[in-house]
């Protein structure tokens, strides 16, 4: 019958479609932003931490590395439990990845020691003798703190004047090291 008067069947269609917008697509993003992230999530990056966050994301580490635990039986175990939207709650961008040329970085924090991953980064072919990863010895170099305060500050990321000077005769090594010691420590379970 509805068939045979178009306006009513037009006006009932673009209901259907405008109620069924809101319920899939609307309310859940409301519904995600609304959330703060959950107790278990991992603690806002301090300044050497996120200098090294943007480190890795400038030598486009995260091009041939992955940040999450896939729910997939070798992922599991491999790698532990599959990530939580938890993990990455203050992460501006995340680095979730899909392509996994190395190994996935998600429960690294506090597998190995500092030294390790200096000798990493100096000679990755010492630890894995097929590797393709380039050797990062030039990260050596002074870390810029120029902008770190600015970043903090616009990332609503805790931080201190003392902090902030602490920074000083830090190379870009010691901020990579110290991001990797930070990912997924306090979150998820590491495969031992």
């Amino acid at each position: 019958m509805l068939e045979k008067r178009p306006v009513i069947l037009l006006v009932m269609a673009a209901a259907a479609i405008m109620i069924g917008t809101v319920v899939t697509v609307v309310l859940p993003f409301r519904w995600i932003s609304a959330q703060r992230p959950a107790p278990s999530a991992q603690a806002p990056y301090n300044a050497l931490q996120l200098e090294g966050r943007d480190i890795y994301i400038r030598e486009g580490c995260n091009n041939c590395h992955t940040q999450t635990v896939r729910s997939v039986v070798a992922d599991v175990l491999r790698y532990g439990e599959p990530s939580r939207a938890e993990e990455s709650a203050f992460d501006r961008p995340f680095l979730w990845g899909s392509r996994r040329t190395g190994p996935d970085l998600a429960r690294i924090g506090r597998k190995y020691p500092d030294q390790w991953h200096y000798a990493h980064f100096d000679n990755p072919q010492e630890f894995a003798p097929r590797s393709n990863m380039p050797s990062y010895a030039f990260l050596r170099l002074p870390l810029d703190t120029s902008l770190t305060e600015r970043k903090m500050r616009t990332l609503g990321f805790r931080y201190t004047n003392e902090e902030i000077a602490a920074l000083k005769g830090k190379t870009e090594m010691d901020a990579m090291v110290a991001y990797m010691q930070k990912l997924g420590i306090g979150t998820g379970k590491r495969k031992q």
